[in-house]
């Protein structure tokens, strides 16, 4: 086949996914050609090592928010203009991918908006979306609904607006919040099939869009993360974006309830950090006295290194759609412990690949991480049986059939239509 590919991604899980599947659809014959806005992290695991590559430039500019009017109508007027500029860009996409003579249109998400318009623009072309996962913040307290207070990602407005003023205000930003959702849904409506990486995901795309989807799980590239036989060290490791979702809060507090003179260090290998967030999470360590090192944007050679000494993998983030992080620290041996929440329950088992502790009870999670520490037998089984379930269950070969499938299955239902 001939397939055009559509991104957005910024570093991190998803764009490892997409390298991965990039790089084996290739394998099997198929000519792909990408394209992105100016936004997508070409830096880290470039496609244009692998394909051609078209950027178009992304020439959203932030709306003013000086004077009152302005600063009144900003929060509706922000989402709008960026809406905008996002259309422009598939719209480009669009044209230049139907005039390629593409047979299937392969589109991941957008990190800003999730689904993009581009499947609505391409006509009668076959289309498909991978959605890791819809714009959670809309749906999910993180840390609370938008829709009840302040914003996105911030608690810190009252309930209620005090004066008829902050009543307009919340109004308006209320009004760009819904234009975002709709076009969200509306996008993800414009694709023939919806693809997701797990159980978790289908359920929120039907939660989110009242949309089907169906599950293509993702795999794990085992000849990159796979056991150095460096020797094991006495610290704990996570990997995410240092950013609430992931839970860092959760895993100092598990490290912090094992007694000092036990406690071991925790290294969080991070590809994005909110710089508000990291500031208090550095305060938390400290006030919980909690050796807490923050490593950014890692090659994958020192990520594999800090696997393989790394004790024990915590692994706690709110509602993870799948977790492509504790597979990959199995594929090295390295034992996990994790939060038995969202996708993490389909690709972990407890006490064959993981310990996997019910709720975010910070003490019982300490207690596990303490319990691999104390028991190297136990550590070493489970890091083998974790290694041994990656090469049995999530290999890419794998993956790629059922990608493969779905593309094909999709393309031959559109042209039969």
């Amino acid at each position: 086949m001939r397939i055009a590919l559509w991104h957005n991604l910024p570093s991190g899980g998803a764009k490892r996914a997409l390298y991965e599947q990039v790089k084996g659809l290739q394998r099997r014959g198929h000519s792909i050609e990408s394209w992105c806005p100016s936004s997508a992290d070409g830096d880290y695991l470039p496609l244009s090592d692998l394909v051609t590559e078209h950027v178009i430039p992304f020439d959203w500019q932030d709306p003013p928010s000086k004077g009152r009017v302005e600063n009144l109508l900003y929060p509706y007027r922000s989402v709008q203009s960026q809406l905008a500029a996002m259309e422009r860009v598939c719209s480009v996409c669009a044209d230049q991918i139907t005039a390629g003579g593409f047979d299937v249109l392969f589109s991941n998400s957008c990190r800003y908006f999730r689904a993009p318009p581009v499947g609505r623009m391409v006509g009668r072309l076959p289309k498909v979306l991978y959605a890791q996962e819809p714009y959670r913040w809309l749906y999910e307290a993180l840390p609370a609904l938008p829709w009840v207070l302040g914003g996105p990602t911030s608690a810190s407005q009252p309930l209620r607006p005090r004066n008829s003023r902050s009543a307009l205000r919340d109004w308006i930003r209320l009004q760009g919040l819904r234009l975002q959702a709709h076009e969200e849904r509306a996008n993800a409506a414009g694709f023939d099939r919806i693809l997701v990486n797990s159980l978790f995901s289908r359920e929120s795309v039907i939660r989110t869009y009242g949309l089907d989807a169906d599950v293509c799980y993702l795999g794990i590239a085992t000849e990159i993360f796979r056991p150095t036989g460096d020797a094991r060290e006495r610290f704990v490791i996570s990997v995410g974006s240092e950013t609430f979702e992931k839970g860092v809060d959760t895993a100092i507090h598990a490290i912090a309830s094992i007694a000092k003179e036990r406690r071991p260090p925790l290294v969080w290998v991070a590809n994005i950090i909110s710089p508000a967030h990291h500031e208090k999470m550095q305060a938390l360590a400290h006030a919980l006295d909690v050796a807490f090192d923050v490593r950014t944007r890692v090659t994958d050679t020192e990520l594999v290194s800090l696997l393989n000494r790394s004790a024990v993998m915590i692994y706690v983030p709110r509602l993870e759609p799948f977790g492509l992080a504790p597979l990959e620290a199995s594929a090295c041996g390295t034992p996990v412990v994790a939060v038995a929440e969202g996708g993490i329950r389909e690709s972990l088992t407890h006490m064959e690949s993981a310990l996997l502790i019910p709720g975010r009870d910070p003490v019982a999670l300490g207690r596990a991480v303490l319990s691999l520490l104390d028991n190297p037998e136990l550590a070493i089984r489970l890091g083998e049986r974790g290694r041994e379930a990656v090469r049995t269950n999530w290999t890419w070969d794998a993956a790629i059939d059922r990608l493969e499938g779905y593309l094909q299955s999709t393309a031959a239902a559109v042209a039969a239509r």
